[in-house]
């Protein structure tokens, strides 16, 4: 119960007031992500110093999973070069398909929360979004 509390704590936080959901100016990176089979959708933008990223953030449309992860992950990966975002999103994406070590699982920090989205299956997509757009824009 004490897990699921967190969950529906961290992921209402991040969908009611998202801090990284909003426009920024000169991106050097854009990607739109869309799941076409809910219709959740985000462009995300980030500048980066070369290999760096400096900065973050995505706007559009979505459910409370997909926005929230989303803002999760730009929190997570804001000042991480593009390697170890890279491998951040894998352990994500591990970790909602149960293959990743608690170790692993607790450098997620606040995206951990997200765990239990693996026995949603019609949330899973929902969940992944903003990472597996991540992945294809790196």
């Amino acid at each position: 119960m004490e897990s699921r509390s967190f969950y529906n704590e961290i992921l209402t936080e991040h969908n009611m007031r998202p801090y990284y959901k909003h426009d920024i100016e000169d991106a050097d990176l854009i990607l739109e992500g869309v799941n076409p089979s809910c219709g959740d959708e985000i462009i995300l933008k980030l500048k980066t110093d070369g290999n760096v990223i400096v900065d973050g953030a995505f706007v559009g449309d979505g459910c409370a999973v997909s926005q929230a992860s989303a803002d999760i992950m730009l929190s997570l990966i804001l000042g991480k070069t593009k390697e170890e975002a890279l491998r951040l999103a894998d352990i994500f994406t591990r970790m909602i398909k149960g293959e990743a070590s608690e170790e692993e699982i607790d450098s997620l920090e606040e995206a951990s929360a997200l765990r239990d989205i693996s026995h949603m299956p019609a949330r899973v997509k929902c969940a992944v979004l903003g990472w597996h757009t991540l992945e294809e824009m790196l």
